[in-house]
Parts: structure tokens; C-alpha cells; sequence
């Protein structure tokens, strides 16, 4: 399948329902969350795999063309990574075990849908939609399956053993 290849700049390009699509600056809200998530992420990858945010992955959905597409936040197992050239993993031509999305005033639905239809159709094991404005996160798999996480404890994912994600007590952070 062909790649689409699109030129690196702030802030990055997606290829988003068949079209490159500049994403949203974050405010302060998204960047804290961002923030947040990520580092309990890394917390617990270490030995694992790596984390990392705004990283762009070259995504392949069976059939469909390569394109970029980039996560808040993102993890990938060194398992994933295996054999992968440096200059692969500066962008990935695979899919990560997690990609994280954390909402923007300025984006679209359609496009959270497609990026989150994408993520999964590629292999991501768990997409994470985080809308600070509602204080929600819905978490998404493979099979089809969605909750809505509650914030009452952490998020302890099944598929990744001892990952614990406070999304409750990131949002309390985010009120003065």
C-alpha cells in the first residue's frame, strides 16, 4: 500500500478522513492532562516499552493506506518495536499498545471518531478519549468494546497489568 507522506511542522499534520488536518494547540487544561497521563504512563513502562506525547506513528489499517497520525499520549511495547531501525522509531510504521486522546475546544467529532476507527483498525490494544470539559474518559478496544472509566478509583486496564491512571484526582488538579 502507498504511504502519504506529509511534512513535519508545529503543530503536527494528521491524515484525517482523507485529508492532512493540523492539530489543535493545546491550552492549559489539555497540556496538564497531557502532562499527567503521560507521566504515570512512563511510571509504569519502564522496563516495558516506551511513552511518549505529540509522537507521530505511521498508521496502516488493513487495505487502506500508511498515514500519520499522532496521540496526545502514546505507549508502545519494546516488544512492537522490535527489530525497528532508528530512524523507524522516530515515527513508527507500527501501531501503538496505547494511544491516548485528550479532547480540544477545537476539534471535530468526526475526526475523533476516525482517529479513534483507525487506531484500532492498526492494532492499538486501547484508545483512550479524555474530555476534560465533561471530566470523562472513555476507553476503547479492538473487539468493540467501550466503558466509561470511572473516576471514582484508578483505571487499572486489564491488558496492562499494574498500569494505574487516576484520571479522578487529574481532574481535581485541573480546578484552582
Amino acid at each position: 500500500m502507498p504511504e502519504i507522506i506529509l511534512p513535519e511542522m508545529e503543530p503536527e499534520l494528521e491524515w484525517i478522513c482523507g485529508r492532512a488536518i493540523q492539530k489543535v494547540s493545546p491550552q492549559r487544561k489539555h497540556a496538564i492532562l497531557q502532562a499527567r497521563i503521560g507521566a504515570a504512563l512512563d511510571k509504569w513502562a519502564r522496563r516495558k516499552g516506551e511513552v511518549g506525547t505529540e509522537w507521530r506513528f505511521r498508521l496502516t489499517p488493513p487495505g487502506e493506506e500508511r498515514r500519520p497520525l499522532v496521540p496526545d499520549v502514546a505507549f508502545i511495547s519494546y516488544e512492537r518495536t522490535a527489530g525497528l531501525k532508528d530512524a523507524d522509531l522516530e515515527a513508527p510504521p507500527v501501531a501503538p499498545d496505547i494511544a491516548v486522546e485528550i479532547f480540544s475546544p477545537g476539534d471535530l467529532r468526526v475526526h475523533i471518531n476516525e482517529k479513534r476507527r483507525v487506531y484500532l483498525a492498526s492494532g492499538v490494544r486501547l484508545v483512550l478519549h479524555v474530555d476534560p470539559k465533561r471530566e470523562r474518559v472513555d476507553a476503547y478496544r479492538p473487539d468493540g468494546s467501550h466503558e466509561i472509566v470511572s473516576l471514582d478509583a484508578p483505571y487499572t486496564p486489564p491488558e496492562f497489568p499494574g498500569l494505574r491512571l487516576p484520571f479522578g484526582s487529574f481532574f481535581k488538579e485541573l480546578k484552582r
